[in-house]
């Protein structure tokens, strides 16, 4: 008897984590690289060119949130692989703009591109191979995004530096397309049904997916609790999370030097990826994740509370660098494993592209608040205990949403049977 055939499961899962490498290293932290390039080369003003990072995040939200849709109408592969192209081309007008209008325009292709490359996309394809071991997978996949982070920010730095930025989005854009293109006819091409095989790889996992399924449908989500609460929380938490993210550099920089801030930024999505990890191994599959959820907001609030005594122990900036970063990788990985466990499968494919958008349209107007608080104060010491105490506050309200959620999909009433 032959051995059964390896289960193509793990071969999605590696092909996904390489695809949210690109996603977020070029789509979600090349803007900040990007606003900084295209200042020094045409002496725009930095809010002109902040506009335009702005529009990048906002625009995408109107494609995640018709992602369903554009899957069902073109399938996934080639949406994923139109998204990569939209992302390359948007990068290159970035590169080579020379006029506003021209800028706004990349930020359009660059915004519409990345998402689907982003957090609903990782979802959609994680998805349909894992049910059961769904925490862990898409705890791996999403640390793609991490590692994005720890390449491709020194990495377009350094290839702005020495090649200038139009040749760097074009050698970055080429291999991100060329990639993804092998990816999309490989690999996300291939469903479960194609290959005779069941989500997770064994038989004895379809009971896990029918219990998703036997939940009951939602007629009209913008009136359900679970949902509102789920996509508030998630906004909120990723508002002060991106917020915070944005200017953490600056802050640290006075106290650390450019220089080592820099490996305090790195400590932090280094903890991301282990924050992450740890919850999608060691969290059972019973666990009620809103209440992870809440713990690892409240993880990242005892990091800002740490953080506010940074001016005067140097011990703080690293341990709150470290507990702040433990969540911030859960921030977006957990809200798609909620929707799994509180709504049925089909609500499900609606209920993560919709709360992806929500806060994706939250945190596009984050960093710009937070900077507005900044200068609102003359004082560095004051101007950062304030800035903190927006973020822990805004955290707070996350966890309060989440927590007022607990429960409501099992109150949820049943529609009657025709």
């Amino acid at each position: 008897m032959r051995n059964a055939p390896r289960f193509f499961g793990w071969n999605v899962l590696y092909a996904t984590f390489a695809l949210a490498i690109f996603g977020w290293g070029v789509g979600f932290y090349g803007p900040p690289v990007f606003l900084h390039a295209v200042v020094q080369r045409t002496g725009w003003s930095v809010a002109l060119v902040s506009a335009a990072v702005t529009l990048h995040f906002l625009c995408g939200t109107v494609v995640v949130a018709n992602l369903p849709r554009l899957y069902r109408r073109w399938g996934l592969p080639t949406v994923t692989l139109t998204g990569a192209v939209s992302l390359a081309l948007g990068v290159s007008g970035w590169a080579r703009a020379d006029a506003p209008w021209q800028l706004y325009a990349a930020a359009l292709l660059s915004g519409m591109g990345w998402v689907t490359l982003g957090a609903a996309a990782v979802n959609a394809l994680i998805a349909p191979w894992f049910v059961r071991r769904r925490p862990a997978a898409l705890g791996m996949a999403y640390n793609g995004a991490s590692v994005g982070g720890i390449v491709f920010s020194p990495l377009w730095v350094f290839l702005i530096a020495g090649y200038g930025f139009a040749q760097a989005a074009l050698w970055v854009g080429v291999a991100m397309v060329l990639v993804i293109a092998v990816l999309a006819r490989k690999v996300f091409s291939i469903t479960p049904q194609q290959l005779g095989q069941l989500p997770d790889g064994a038989a004895a996992d379809a009971p896990a997916q029918a219990a998703v399924n036997t939940l009951a449908r939602v007629p009209r989500l913008w009136r359900d609790r679970a949902f509102l609460t789920l996509g508030a929380g998630m906004a909120l938490g990723l508002f002060a999370q991106i917020g915070l993210i944005a200017h953490l550099l600056s802050l640290l920089a006075p106290l650390l030097g450019a220089q080592t801030a820099g490996i305090a930024m790195g400590l932090a999505t280094a903890s991301a990826i282990a924050g992450r990890s740890l919850v999608g191994w060691l969290m059972p599959p019973t666990a009620d994740r809103r209440k992870v959820a809440c713990v690892s907001f409240g993880v990242q609030i005892a990091g800002s509370l740490v953080l506010m005594l940074a001016a005067d122990h140097m011990w703080a900036v690293w341990v709150g660098v470290m507990l702040f970063g433990a969540g911030i990788g859960n921030a977006t990985s957990l809200p798609p494993l909620i929707a799994q466990t509180e709504f049925a499968r089909e609500d499900a494919l609606r209920v993560v592209p919709l709360i992806v958008a929500l806060s994706q349209g939250a945190y596009a107007f984050a960093p710009a608040a937070f900077g507005v608080l900044r200068s609102a104060s003359q004082d560095a010491g004051t101007s950062m205990f304030w800035f903190l105490a927006l973020a822990a506050c805004v955290q707070a309200a996350a966890i309060a949403c989440l927590a007022w959620g607990c429960g409501a999909s099992a109150r949820r009433p049943v529609p009657a049977m025709a």
